[in-house]
């Protein structure tokens, strides 16, 4: 399981590193569509932590009443 949490918590980061560059490189692009994509990627670069960190906090209210459960 510690293993298992480890590389995902590593996939984290990657994705969340990929989404800072994504915004990078759509906030210096030229095209028409760049504004559309930045906006995308700063939604998506507060957003996904959020659930991520949502999703966690639920899975440990919901594992600790189950564990408390006869």
């Amino acid at each position: 399981m510690k293993k298992t949490k480890r590389i995902l918590a590593l996939a984290g980061v990657v994705l969340l590193v990929g989404m800072y560059a994504s915004t990078l490189v759509f906030a210096l692009m030229k095209h028409e569509n760049a504004s559309n994509m930045l906006m995308a990627s700063i939604v998506c670069t507060v957003l996904i932590p959020v659930l991520l960190y949502a999703y966690t906090l639920m899975y440990r209210v919901l594992d600790h009443r189950k564990d408390s459960e006869p």
